[in-house]
């Protein structure tokens, strides 16, 4: 059965309290994220149930029931505790997509330390940045990944644990290092669970500075109430489902919606730690049998790229829902999506900073592609007035994007930076730092970036915008459009693009591409110049970093690159 009502209906009378009475939490309980996602499950009757079904390279596969996860989170606990760790204490968890993360995870919590996920990718002056921002008292992590550890170990004297979760014994542990292996480890069947409170720090996550320096954002176990909600509402998740969300837990969407929420609701999830290609997820779908879909609009832009033959080589009919996060999804996308899976995938726009879902694609809503859709229940957004913060109340008219704090995945603060927190209150909101306009059915339209927005001649045009034109074209895979220096209009609007395979880079081309987003944008939005790419920078989570093709053109400094993408 549905959970969905009308989103008319679930707007009203709406209160997070629906969220708590089915949590059975009470305003004052103890409240563990690491316990509800493992232990209340099982006292549900759903100890047997598969919680994890994990595959890796060379066709390794691991199932984890709830009980499993109960029992191996309780160890992962006791170990760190017997180690010194205490309540508070950032644990940090630098591995690939294992079962480990995910149950270290739970642990973490469950113990009262602060997890601290950080995406395996990253180099050792990446790592050394956030571990020494967040003053880490242990890392949890992996043979392979180890070496990036040991070359900063000399700069970290606050860092005092270093466990190794694949220790074969071949080579002798080094200073601070231990050795844990999770399955072979004697189960812990009781832990004395901290008793952590609704304002208990939870989890430091660190935003992947596409915009200067990495933050970490601070969060509280009461991010449970929203994570489990939307969780419920927006994915629409029931018993049954098998749930594949594709983020890396070192990025937000991975432990909000890839272990927070599915877990919460006792949900079975998949897990694919093989790295990307049409051919292997679409197996993976079909194999797993997943019903419910939550990926980016990267990846989905990647499956367009690889065409629709492959897809018809696969049995996809299991998929029953379909979600995307971490950029705004364009329309194309979600035209594409509904014509080859005959399910649309539906825009979410949350952040790092906000913990959960703020604007939605709500199911059952009408579907308007290119749309982020319409605040969730419980959320109260605005578009403001750039100058004045003041809600505008016209329609179609652009501001910046504004929510009223109170959510319960909200972030506390930015890890020793309150100043910077503090910065992103204006009159009241909170401010995320994009543009959008609302249109005359309330639904929300991206348009970019605060500090990505193009003045042409004092008109404003919107990346994505251009960017969406561009991708409707057949020959275009990806596009990032950013504004260009000149003389008379201050700044013009330049395209990067790389092309879809069997398309040679040409003037010829540039010219037919033209126009062909002619007919769809205005004069002033028009490209005076496409460049050709092999590959768009991204950071390691996907999202294309146009601050870095904003710098080129500017002559500016490039500033982090910590999280690019590696050539």
């Amino acid at each position: 059965m549905s959970n969905i009502e009308s989103y008319e209906k679930r707007l009203k009378d709406f209160d997070w309290s629906i969220a708590e009475k089915e949590l059975d939490y009470n305003k004052g309980d103890s409240i563990n994220i690491g316990w509800y996602c493992s232990d209340r499950i099982c006292k549900q009757g759903k100890a047997d149930k598969k919680a994890l079904i994990w595959e890796g390279l060379g066709g390794i596969e691991k199932t984890y029931t709830f009980n499993d996860v109960r029992l191996r989170s309780n160890t992962i606990a006791s170990f760190l505790k017997n180690l010194g760790i205490k309540t508070e204490d950032r644990v940090c968890l630098f591995m690939d997509k294992i079962p480990e993360l995910y149950m270290g995870f739970l642990g973490i919590l469950k113990l009262g330390a602060i997890a601290q996920p950080l995406f395996s990718a990253f180099g050792d002056e990446s790592l050394h940045v956030r571990l020494d921002n967040a003053q880490t008292t242990a890392i949890i992590t992996q043979r392979k990944h180890v070496s990036k550890v040991r070359k900063i170990l000399d700069q970290m004297p606050y860092l005092k644990h270093i466990i190794i979760v694949d220790y074969e014994g071949k080579n002798p542990l080094r200073e601070r290092e231990v050795a844990f292996n999770m399955d072979d480890a004697i189960q812990v069947e009781n832990f004395e669970i901290s008793q952590t409170k609704a304002e208990s720090p939870s989890v430091l996550h660190y935003t992947s500075g596409t915009t200067g320096q990495p933050k970490g954002v601070k969060h509280v176990h009461y991010s449970l109430i929203s994570q489990y909600l939307t969780t419920k509402w927006v994915l629409d998740l029931q018993d049954d489902d098998i749930y594949w969300c594709t983020a890396d837990p070192g990025w937000v969407t991975g432990t909000s919606y890839g272990i927070i929420g599915p877990w919460s609701l006792g949900i079975t999830q998949c897990v694919l730690d093989t790295g990307f290609s049409a051919e292997s997820w679409y197996k993976f779908i079909q194999k797993r049998k997943i019903t419910v879909w939550y990926s980016a609009p990267t990846a989905i832009r990647s499956l367009m790229k690889a065409g629709e033959n492959i897809i018809k080589e696969h049995d996809l009919s299991s998929l029953r829902h379909l979600a995307s996060v971490g950029e705004p999804l364009n329309a194309e996308a979600v035209i594409w999506s509904e014509k080859v899976f005959g399910k649309a995938f539906l825009d979410t726009y949350w952040q790092t900073e906000t913990g959960s879902m703020m604007l939605t694609n709500y199911p059952g809503m009408k579907i308007k592609p290119g749309s982020m859709g319409k605040p969730f229940p419980g959320i109260t957004a605005s578009i403001l007035d750039t100058k004045t913060f003041e809600p505008i109340n016209e329609i179609g008219k652009p501001g910046l994007i504004g929510f009223k704090p109170g959510w319960p995945a909200m972030m506390r603060t930015y890890w020793r930076n309150e100043e910077t927190y503090q910065k992103k209150f204006e009159n009241g909101w909170y401010l995320p730092g994009d543009r959008a306009y609302i249109d005359n059915e309330g639904y929300y339209w991206f348009i970019g970036r605060d500090d990505d927005v193009i003045n042409t001649g004092g008109h404003l045009v919107s990346p994505f915008e251009v960017e969406s034109a561009l991708l409707e074209h057949e020959a275009v895979a990806e596009s990032a459009v950013v504004a260009k220096p000149d003389d008379v209009n201050m700044e013009v609007v330049k395209a990067f693009v790389t092309l879809k395979p069997g398309n040679e880079a040409s003037d010829e081309l540039e010219l037919k591409i033209m126009n062909f987003i002619r007919k769809k944008l205005s004069p002033l939005a028009m490209p005076q110049e496409i460049e050709y790419m092999d590959t768009l920078p991204k950071t390691r989570s996907g999202k294309i970093m146009r601050r870095l093709l904003h710098a080129k053109e500017w002559g500016e400094e490039i500033g982090d690159i910590s999280t690019l993408e590696d050539d």
